[in-house]
C-alpha cells in the first residue's frame, strides 16, 4: 500500500496526541495539522487555518495530495464539514474520519442524543427538555426530582454547559441563568434530568458504521479543585485503564450500549465512520450513558493513544473504507495517566502570553500541547489548560509518578495542576 498524507483538523492536547501516535505509522508519508500547535509542528506540518474554514482546508486537500481528513474537535463536524466533503467534486473521494451533519447531532443537541437513547432503549437518566417558554414546566419538574439537579445546555458549550447543584432555589436560578443567555444560544434549550449516583468513565469507539472496534477506555477528572470540587473545566487530566471496567462489566456496554447505538444509527438511516465517545456512569455495576461525543475526549486522548499498540493510521484507513472488521486493536497491558498544567485564574479569566520553560529537561513523560503558541522563539501559554503531562509505567502509580515529576519541572506564572489524579481509582484498588 503507498504512503498517505494525511490532515489532521485541530490544535489541542487531542489532536497533538493523535498526531503522536499517527506519526509512528510506517503507511505516513506527510502529517499535515491545521492549525495545529507547537506540539504538532515537530511531528508534521502545521498550517494555519480556523477547523471551521472549509474553503481553506479544500485548498488544503488539493494542493497537497491529502488521502485522509481525521477531524479532532466537535465543531467542524457539527458544522457539516463531512457533508462539504462528501458535496463537492473534488474532494468526495477523499474520506473523512468524522460524521456527518445528521450523526454529529449525538454531541451538537443534548435533546436529540436523550431522544435517540430513548428510542433505541440505550440506558440513560431520565429526562426532560424545557425552553424559556416552558420555564414554570421545568421548575415544576425540578419538584419531581431527588437532589442533586443537573441541568445541560443542549448545545455545544466547550465541556461547561453542564450544571450539577444541590438545592431547588439553585437549579431554579441557574435555569434562569441558561434562558438568559449563560451559554448563548446553546442554552436556549434546557435538558434536566436525573442524577445518577456512581463512577464515571469514557469509552471510546472507532466505527465504520457496521463494525466497530473499542478502544482504551478512561476516566477524567473535570473539576478544578482537589477531590472534585470548584468548577467544571475541559478536564484536568485523566487516567487508563480504569479499575472498575473490567470483561464483566464492558461486555454489558457493548451489548447494552455499544451495538444498539451503532444498530440505532443505521435504522434512523445515519450513515456513521468515525469515534463515538461514550461518557458513562456505572451504578451499582450497570452503564447508563451521561452523554454521547462524536470525536475524541481532551484530556482522555492523552492517555488512551500511548496505550494503543496497533498502526493508528492503518486501522483509521481501515474504517474509512468500511473494513474495520478485517483489522483489529492491540491494547497495551501498561497504565497511563495524564496531568493537566494550566493556567492560574483557568477555567475563569486568566494570563496569555507568559514564557514556559522546564520541558526541554523532560524525558521519561510525553509533553501533549495544549494551550501553547511561539512568540519571538519562545514557547508561550495560550490557552486555560497549557500542557499535558503523560506518564506511562506498568502500575498507575509508577505512570503517575511520570506525570506528577513532569507537571512539577514545567515552569510559567501562575501554574496550577491537581495533586489528586487517579487518587481515587488507586483507592479502589487498595
Amino acid at each position: 500500500m503507498e504512503r498517505l498524507n494525511v490532515l489532521l483538523i485541530g490544535a489541542g492536547g487531542r489532536e497533538h496526541a493523535i498526531a503522536w501516535k499517527l506519526a509512528q505509522s510506517n503507511l505516513l508519508d506527510t502529517l499535515y495539522i491545521a492549525p495545529g500547535n507547537p506540539g504538532t509542528g515537530k511531528l508534521g506540518i502545521n498550517v494555519n487555518i480556523k477547523p471551521t474554514d472549509f474553503e481553506s482546508i479544500k485548498s488544503t486537500c488539493i494542493n497537497n495530495n491529502i488521502r485522509l481528513v481525521v477531524v479532532g474537535p466537535e465543531e467542524p463536524l457539527v458544522k457539516g464539514i463531512h457533508d462539504f466533503f462528501l458535496s463537492d467534486k473534488q474532494l468526495s473521494s477523499i474520506p473523512v474520519i468524522g460524521p456527518t451533519k445528521d450523526g454529529a447531532m449525538l454531541e451538537g443537541s443534548k435533546d436529540f442524543a436523550k431522544g435517540f437513547m430513548s428510542s433505541h432503549n440505550i440506558p440513560t437518566a431520565k429526562y426532560q427538555t424545557f425552553t424559556p417558554k416552558t420555564v414554570s414546566e421545568a421548575k415544576n419538574f425540578l419538584k419531581t426530582l431527588n437532589p442533586p439537579y443537573v441541568l445541560k445546555a443542549d448545545g455545544l458549550a466547550a465541556g461547561k454547559g453542564v450544571v450539577i447543584v444541590d438545592s431547588y432555589e439553585e437549579a431554579c436560578k441557574n435555569l434562569d441563568e441558561f434562558f438568559d443567555g449563560k451559554f448563548g444560544d446553546a442554552g436556549s434549550k434546557v435538558v434536566i434530568e436525573e442524577f445518577l449516583k456512581g463512577i464515571e468513565l469514557s469509552v471510546f469507539v472507532l466505527t465504520d458504521g457496521n463494525s466497530f472496534v473499542l478502544l482504551p477506555e478512561a476516566k477524567d477528572y473535570k473539576r478544578v479543585g482537589e477531590g472534585d470540587t470548584g468548577l467544571n473545566t475541559g478536564g484536568m487530566g485523566a487516567v487508563s485503564p480504569v479499575p472498575f471496567a473490567n470483561a464483566p462489566f464492558l461486555k454489558k456496554v457493548k451489548e447494552r450500549i455499544v451495538i444498539p447505538t451503532i444498530n440505532g444509527l443505521n435504522a434512523d438511516g445515519i450513515k456513521y465512520v468515525g469515534f463515538i465517545f461514550i461518557g458513562l456512569m456505572n451504578v451499582n455495576g450497570d452503564p447508563y450513558v451521561i452523554e454521547y461525543n462524536v470525536r475524541m475526549g481532551d484530556p482522555e486522548t492523552e492517555v488512551v493513544m500511548p496505550r494503543i499498540e496497533s498502526d493508528l493510521l492503518e486501522l483509521l484507513w481501515h474504517c474509512a473504507n468500511g473494513k474495520l472488521s478485517e483489522t483489529g486493536i492491540i491494547v497495551s497491558q501498561l497504565s497511563a495517566s495524564t496531568v493537566i498544567a494550566v493556567s492560574g485564574g483557568y477555567p475563569g479569566s486568566y494570563k496569555k502570553g507568559l514564557e514556559i520553560s522546564g520541558t526541554e529537561k523532560i524525558n521519561d513523560a510525553i509533553i501533549f500541547h495544549s494551550g501553547t503558541s511561539t512568540s519571538n522563539g519562545k514557547l508561550v501559554t495560550s490557552g486555560g489548560r497549557v500542557l499535558a503531562c503523560t506518564g506511562t509505567g506498568k502500575s498507575l502509580s509508577e505512570a503517575l509518578k511520570v506525570s506528577y515529576a513532569a507537571a512539577a519541572a514545567i515552569n510559567f506564572e501562575g501554574k496550577y495542576y491537581r495533586k489528586d489524579i487517579g487518587k481515587d481509582v488507586l483507592d479502589l484498588n487498595q
